[in-house]
Parts: C-alpha cells; sequence; structure tokens
C-alpha cells in the first residue's frame, strides 16, 4: 500500500479519500525540518499547503518519493527543479480556490475604492468622520488585469458585472480567448496609460518580478489604484510607497507581500493602503476543495498512474492512463531499444506517431520513450526527468503525428542520431502487445522478451547457422528468431529471445563472426 505523509493541516476529508482509495495516510503535521528529513524516506508522497517547505534536502531524503501534491496553487515551497530531477512529480490544485482567490481581489478592489476598512475604524472610534472618506464609484472605469488565466478571467467576469471595463495584458491570452471572455487584449504600455485600477493574477517569475516598479508605476494613468491578490514579489514595494506619497498612485489593496509571514513592511500604516495577511483562499469551501482535489489526484497517481494538474510532467486523466498504458509500453520498449544500441553521444531524438498513436495524447508518450533512450545511458532517468535531463546534455527533441492510414493500424518511431550514426526502431501493438516492426529500413515483426540478442550483420549465406552453433556451445537456448534484411539483400538484423543470459565473453564471440557489424545483448523489464 502507497503511504503517504500528510505534513500541513488538511481537511479531515482528504484523509478519507487517501484511505478509500487505498493510500496510507499519516498525519504529521508542524514538523521540524530535522524531523521531516528523518521520516520522509518511508512516505512515496507528501502533501503540503504553504507552511512545511520541501527543501533540496527533504527530496534527497525521499528515496522512495514519487508525489509532492501542493493544497493551493502556489509552490514556492517546495522545490520544483529538484524534484524534477529526482523524478518527483509536482502537483498543484490550481482551480480549487479560484473563486475564492477572485472574490477576494473583487472585495479589495471595492474596499479600495471606498476606504472601507479606514471608515469602519474611524466608525469604531465613535468619531463619525462622514466627509472624511470620499470614494470612487466602480461603475464606468477600467480595470487592467496583469495575467487573465483562471483567476484572473473570474475577476474580469465579476468586474464586467460592476459595470466596468476590462482589458488585460497577458502573453498567454488568445485573441478568441479574449473575445469570449469580453476582454480587451492589451500589450503592457497600454494597459498602465489607460487602466483606472490594476488588478494582478500571474505567477512570479524571472520575468513578472517586479513587473509593477519605479518605471512601470510612472508610466501609470494618474490616480491609479492597484490590486495584489496574486504574489508578493509582483510589486516593488518600496517602489509603490514613493508613488502612493507622490500622488501619481491614489491607492493600493495587498493580499500578498514580498516577505510573509509580513511582520514589517514598508506600507504598512500608510492610509491608501488595505493589507490582508494572505487570505486569499482562506474560505471554508476553498479549504476544503484544495486538500480534497489534492488527495484525489495524489492517490489517483500512486494507485492508477494518473496525473493531473502537474508542474513537471504532462496530465493524463484516469481514463487516459488506462488508454494510454499499453502505447506507454510500446514507447518505452521502442527506446529503450535504441538507447542500449546507443554507444556514441546523443545529438537528436524525434518520436513520431502515425494512425491511432497520433490521435492519443502524445506528451506523455514522448516522455516515457525519452524515458526509454536515457535509461541505459543515465541512471536514475524517468518520465519526469528524461525531458530535463535530454535538455541539459544538449540533445534536441523533436516531435511529428500522421493520422492517416499506413502499413500499421498504430506505429511509434523513435530515430536517434548519435555522433557516428542515425538509426530508427518502429513499433506497433498486436493485442496491446508490443511489437517491433522496422529497425532502420530493415522490416520484421518480433516480439520482446526480457533477454533478447540483436546482431546486425552484412546478408551472407551459413551467418544464421554460425551465430546458431556459437550460441547452442555456450548453453544458450533460443526461445524466438527473428530475421529481416534490407530491399538490396546486403544489410541484416537478426532479434532474438533468448532464455539464458549473453555474458560478454559470449557477445565478443558473436562480434567476430564474419560480417557483424553489431552485437548487443539487451535486457527489457
Amino acid at each position: 500500500m502507497p503511504k503517504v505523509l500528510i505534513a500541513d493541516k488538511l481537511s479531515p476529508q482528504a484523509i478519507d479519500i487517501f484511505k478509500t482509495r487505498g493510500v496510507q495516510a499519516d498525519v504529521k503535521t508542524g514538523l521540524p525540518p530535522e524531523e521531516l528529513l528523518k521520516i520522509i524516506g518511508e512516505y512515496d508522497g507528501i502533501a503540503v499547503r504553504s507552511a512545511t517547505k520541501v527543501t533540496r534536502e527533504v527530496i534527497a531524503a525521499g528515496k522512495n518519493l514519487k508525489v509532492i501534491g501542493r493544497a493551493g496553487i502556489g509552490v514556492d515551497n517546495v522545490d520544483v527543479p529538484a524534484a524534477t530531477a529526482a523524478g518527483i512529480v509536482v502537483m498543484n490544485t490550481p482551480f480549487g480556490n479560484s473563486v475564492t482567490t477572485a472574490e477576494h481581489a473583487v472585495s479589495l478592489m471595492m474596499a479600495l475604492a471606498r476606504q472601507i476598512p479606514q471608515a469602519n475604524a474611524s466608525t469604531h472610534a465613535g468619531k463619525w468622520e462622514k466627509n472624511a472618506f470620499m470614494g470612487v464609484e466602480l461603475a464606468g472605469k477600467t480595470l487592467g488585469l496583469i495575467g487573465c488565466g483562471n483567476i484572473g478571467s473570474i475577476v474580469a467576469d465579476r468586474a464586467q458585472g460592476l459595470k466596468m471595463r476590462v482589458m488585460a495584458y497577458d502573453p498567454f491570452l488568445t485573441k478568441e480567448k479574449a473575445a469570449s471572455l469580453h476582454v480587451e487584449k492589451v500589450e503592457l504600455a497600454e494597459l498602465l496609460k489607460r487602466a483606472d485600477f490594476i488588478s494582478l493574477h500571474t505567477p512570479l517569475t524571472e520575468q513578472t518580478r517586479y513587473i509593477l516598479n519605479r518605471e512601470t508605476l510612472g508610466q501609470c494613468k494618474k490616480g491609479v489604484r492597484i490590486v495584489n491578490c496574486a504574489r508578493g514579489g509582483l510589486i516593488n514595494e518600496a517602489d509603490l510607497k514613493a508613488a502612493i506619497e507622490s500622488g501619481q498612485v491614489a491607492g493600493a489593496a495587498l493580499d500578498v507581500f514580498e516577505t510573509e509571514p509580513a511582520k514589517e513592511n514598508p506600507l504598512f500604516g500608510m492610509p491608501q493602503v488595505v493589507c490582508t495577511p494572505h487570505l486569499g483562499a482562506s474560505t471554508a469551501e476553498a479549504q476544503e476543495n484544495v486538500a480534497v482535489q489534492v488527495a484525489e489526484q495524489m492517490a489517483d497517481y500512486l494507485t492508477s498512474g494518473a496525473v493531473a494538474n502537474a508542474l513537471n510532467i504532462p496530465s493524463v486523466s484516469a481514463e487516459d492512463a488506462a488508454r494510454l498504458r499499453p502505447y506507454l509500453e510500446l514507447a518505452e520498449m521502442l527506446g529503450g531499444f535504441t538507447g542500449q544500441l546507443t554507444e556514441t553521444g546523443l545529438k537528436k531524438i524525434t518520436v513520431e506517431f502515425e494512425g491511432k498513436a497520433a490521435t492519443l495524447n502524445t506528451k506523455p508518450l514522448v516522455a516515457a520513450a525519452l524515458k526509454g533512450v536515457l535509461s541505459p545511458l543515465v541512471e536514475g532517468a524517468n518520465m519526469v526527468n528524461a525531458p530535463v535531463i535530454a535538455k541539459e546534455r544538449g540533445i534536441e527533441i523533436t516531435t511529428a503525428t500522421s493520422e492517416g492510414p499506413g502499413d500499421y493500424h498504430t506505429l511509434i518511431r523513435i530515430t536517434v542520431i548519435t555522433e557516428k550514426r542515425t538509426r530508427a526502431v518502429a513499433g506497433t501493438l498486436f493485442a496491446d502487445r508490443p511489437r517491433i516492426v522496422q529497425v532502420n529500413e530493415i522490416k520484421l515483426e518480433a516480439g520482446v522478451g526480457p533477454r533478447m540478442l540483436f546482431v546486425n550483420n552484412i546478408d551472407k549465406p551459413g551467418f544464421i547457422g554460425s551465430l546458431g552453433k556459437i550460441l547452442g556451445d555456450d548453453g544458450v537456448n533460443i526461445a524466438n528468431f527473428h530475421l529481416g534484411r534490407d530491399d538490396t539483400h546486403s544489410d541484416a538484423v537478426a532479434l532474438l529471445e533468448v532464455d539464458q543470459e549473453i555474458n560478454s565473453e559470449l557477445l565478443a564471440k558473436i562480434g567476430k563472426l564474419p560480417g557483424v557489424k553489431q552485437a548487443k545483448a539487451l535486457q527489457f523489464q
């Protein structure tokens, strides 16, 4: 039974989901880092919120870790590159708190427009300063969204209900999607120039860090009001303070800060600034949603291989996982075949899909193929880290699909280019079992067993007999023997399934047979 450590407080319903789906869930919250390091090696997965830090050291100690689940959107507390290098899937729950976060952004915008927190404090103090809090209407104002993904699009919808005009800067927002949201797609400079309110809804990356700074704030419409419920670090807080003091910015409402917990901040105490302590996801509904979602995702991955909302591997639904399983096996087998035959540095890997294979979700199939190619060459390669390993080693990866009819109803072909040669291997499925049908230009039909022998030779009479005699003399029994040759009858391959292991001494004897170009012992799980 897979074991998951729940390291931060989650809804009891999440624990029930783990148990009913066949996953042992141990709840140990508030662990000091040294205690977490001691026990993490026992677990296949760890579920966290924002408190527990899944550092490089924790990942290194988690020898059995397969999945890290973050109940929430941000993964600032997870070392994603280290997890990827270790072959661990990192999942988040991007939709569980979307409505809650969007509603909080709209609430802050309204509080900022009408100075509600300041008026509330004044009234509680018995001052009744009716004329001191002159606000502005939202109706008819222009809202500029920096980021218009899941949360941003919900904010756009709510703002339109308040009769606001909405425009968005988002490089990934298509014109068609913008039109469907009734949002005007603009460049950042245009948004800054025209927006009465700006709300941020973008991840914190090297490209978005300090997207609002002294320069960009200076480009804003004078008197703009700014809302940030996304990530601290999107705004340079010192520059924002200066812009408020100068009157360039009328006010700001912030739920997130560059340093959290935010006990001190240059913006604290400014009457033009509304602050909340990272409450974007703090509703009962959202907490239940993200806890349930992360439990379902982690349990599905550990029990069926389904991948949802992963940050470092293509998503695969439970239905897809079952449908893709034979194709994943085929892709990995073909990759393993080419990888074991590779003897010099890899330069390029191409994965092609034809027929039915081309209609599937090919991203996980490519990852499986890369795992197969790299596993014989790089210890610890798997579907998660294989694409990263390839990139780090400068290996070019290309893919191609063709849904048209061919010789087979479904076909996957892997072509590897090394420093010395190009080799292509193609395979198909017969009754959901992988079969090799082509090596370079040579056609053959061969099943794959645990122990195989591959021989590439010049097609000459007597070779098969000589090969069989060497194997027989060494006590190696042939279970299956598959042959193929090119159209010129000059180049041939033999692919044998054998019952006994072929040692290096026997392989050397085979390599010395007349006409042998390459002889390799192959192993498949």
